[in-house]
């Protein structure tokens, strides 16, 4: 089974009609979504399916499994509306960009060295690197760098690489074309001020942590 991700179309819409494709006490699956779970270190989308709260979102292959609270009537067929909690899901994206462009700064100007992890929340974004010495010293390079992608409101192009696996990209033009799912912004000028925090996470293990300023 596959659910069609309206997410990837049109990241910007917070609600959208679907028609239920299972039901298992309260695991559903829909034929359309808005509702984006977890993958690539992006959190998933808060949001309700015909009111009732979304507590978990689980993508395994091409499907989207959606855990719903508490007692419900919804079956199989019904038509119902998805809606997400639209200024989380744009912060996620803000902050999911703002560790693409320092991600791709570090990798284009520092040797490219191991991402060992990242992960993207509402709250803040992290990157974590195989590193020698202390990240920070990177840093006056990489507010220089990408305040100045941020000020010239690049547009982003987000679209499918392999329609049939579902691999996806972004593109900056002059900047980097990443294979990535998740959900992106359509200018880099969306994302406003950062900040950006160092943490050493073990031996020769750097992480830079980013955070938006206005939010």
């Amino acid at each position: 089974m596959s659910v069609k991700k309206f997410f990837w179309e049109d990241p910007y819409r917070t609600t959208l009609d679907a028609k239920v494709t299972s039901v298992t006490d309260n695991v559903i699956t829909v034929d359309r979504t808005i509702a984006f779970a977890f993958s690539g270190g992006q959190a998933s989308d808060c949001g309700t399916i015909n009111g009732y709260n979304i507590i978990r979102a689980e993508k395994v292959g091409k499907e989207i499994f959606y855990t719903i609270d508490g007692e419900h009537d919804i079956n199989v067929g019904d038509e119902v509306i998805i809606m997400i909690d639209w200024e989380k899901r744009y912060r996620i994206m803000k902050l999911h960009f703002a560790a693409e462009i320092i991600l791709e700064l570090v990798y284009k100007n520092f040797g490219y060295p191991e991402k060992t992890g990242a992960n993207i929340s509402d709250t803040k974004a992290r990157v974590d690197f195989v590193w020698n010495g202390n990240i920070s010293e990177t840093f006056p390079f990489l507010y220089s760098e990408a305040n100045r992608l941020i000020e010239l409101n690049l547009p982003i192009t987000s679209d499918f690489s392999n329609v049939e696996d579902e691999e996806r990209y972004w593109e900056v033009l002059d900047f980097g074309k990443v294979s990535c799912g998740g959900t992106h912004l359509k200018t880099t000028g969306e994302i406003g001020l950062i900040k950006l925090k160092r943490d050493n996470i073990g031996k020769n293990k750097e992480r830079i942590e980013i955070t938006l300023v206005n939010s």
